[in-house]
């Protein structure tokens, strides 16, 4: 089969070693999601319109809840999710100190503080224990981010949250199709957000969507994401008005029917390509079985894992930034997810935070390599990965 994407990058890369470079994630976009944006260019309708309703309900109901809010992006659910549940000044978050920045910054947006807590060394998914002992009576919520795609332990930080009255917000931007004890991650939460992004399970170029049963921060998440607008201009052409009313102060995070579009088909292939994810992280297990200095994070047996990201954690003795180098030498495209945000300049600077605040996220992030995960590697491709990882292991001890 063609591949379009390693043409692409053979000739932006230059194939040094002889081979095609291998991204750590990447969209698969076919004809049918092109022919469905073409269908939406041609029509009357390319922001605001009924498409945007089609992929909300869509995805609503895949994850078995009652309302779906489409915006720009990842950052703008989670932006959205801490207007819906009123984070001010003087509130705090609890988030997790590994995850993409995001997590932290969207309750600085919102003028709230980011509390860090510690993760599982074995799976790296925020540590109840570190949730209780991080609480105060400021404490309005807790942010679980479902690392790489596996679910946190949601029957825990539902406990903590309702006995001392906090919203339990889910960021399951690496979590879409994922399941907890039989239950769909984006049911398990007060909100829960996902992305869009390419590199993600289905993608709309850019984008997000926010799931939830609750009806009035359903309301509050749709004003947010239109300027704080009660209608939008598709309601009022239906009720033949021209009057609006801005009742909120919101942003203009909406979603476009184009990208919507885009959307739906995507959607109907993710079970087919879960599958793939989680054929592909079966094939790793068995692999890395033999590479001693290599060991993929822990899978808790009662989760489904969406796999968004396959990560590996070195041994201590092996100098990762080495075996990033020869890795990215021989067109392999590892990555590291993530910096501690703590460590981050900005919250250095600003909330004086430093090392030592969150020990366990701090020493595995100078182990972990994310490895090439999406569902159009083929078998071969995880072959040659690991080929290649063991070798830059067996090289690169200090």
């Amino acid at each position: 089969m063609s591949d379009p994407l390693r043409k692409e990058s053979a000739g932006i890369i230059g194939e040094k070693m002889g081979q095609h470079y291998i991204p750590y994630g990447r969209q698969l976009i076919g004809a049918d999601d092109i022919a469905a944006v073409v269908e939406v260019l041609q029509s009357a309708w390319l922001t605001t319109g009924p498409k945007v309703t089609d992929f909300e309900k869509a995805v609503a109901e895949s994850v078995g809840v009652r309302h779906g809010i489409a915006v720009t992006s990842g950052t703008a659910a989670l932006h959205a999710a801490m207007s819906a549940i009123g984070i001010g000044p003087g509130d705090e978050v609890i988030v997790p100190a590994l995850t993409f920045v995001a997590t932290a910054n969207c309750v600085v947006y919102e003028g709230g503080t980011p509390v860090f807590a510690d993760v599982h060394a074995d799976t790296l998914l925020i540590d109840p224990d570190q949730v209780r002992k991080k609480i105060t009576p400021r404490t309005k919520a807790i942010i679980a981010v479902d690392y790489a795609g596996q679910p946190c332990d949601y029957d825990c930080l539902s406990e903590i949250a309702a006995a001392h009255k906090l919203f339990l917000v889910a960021d399951g931007c690496h979590a879409l199709g994922a399941e907890y004890r039989g239950r769909k991650v984006g049911s398990l939460a007060d909100l829960t957000v996902f992305s869009f992004h390419p590199v993600k399970h289905i993608t709309t170029g850019e984008g997000g969507m926010i799931v939830t049963d609750k009806s009035d921060l359903a309301e509050r998440l749709c004003r947010f994401r239109n300027h704080g607008i009660s209608s939008d201009h598709r309601q009022r052409e239906n009720q033949g008005t021209w009057f609006y009313e801005m009742v909120d102060l919101g942003f203009n995070y909406r979603l476009s029917d184009i990208q919507c579009a885009l959307g739906i088909s995507q959607l109907k292939k993710l079970p087919e390509w879960l599958a793939r994810r989680r054929g592909l992280a079966r094939l790793y297990d068995a692999a890395l079985a033999d590479v001693r200095e290599v060991a993929p994070l822990t899978h808790n047996g009662d989760n489904q894992h969406a796999y968004h990201l396959y990560v590996v954690r070195l041994a201590e003795q092996t100098d990762r930034e080495q075996v990033f180098r020869e890795m990215r030498r021989k067109n392999i495209g590892v990555n590291v997810h993530y910096l501690p945000v703590h460590l981050h300049a900005y919250y250095r600077n600003r909330y004086k935070t430093a090392p030592g605040l969150c020990p366990v996220a701090e020493k595995t992030y100078e182990r972990i390599l994310s490895l090439p995960m999406h569902a159009g590697l083929c078998d071969e491709d995880v072959r040659r990965v690991v080929s290649a990882l063991g070798e830059a292991v067996a090289g690169a001890g200090r």
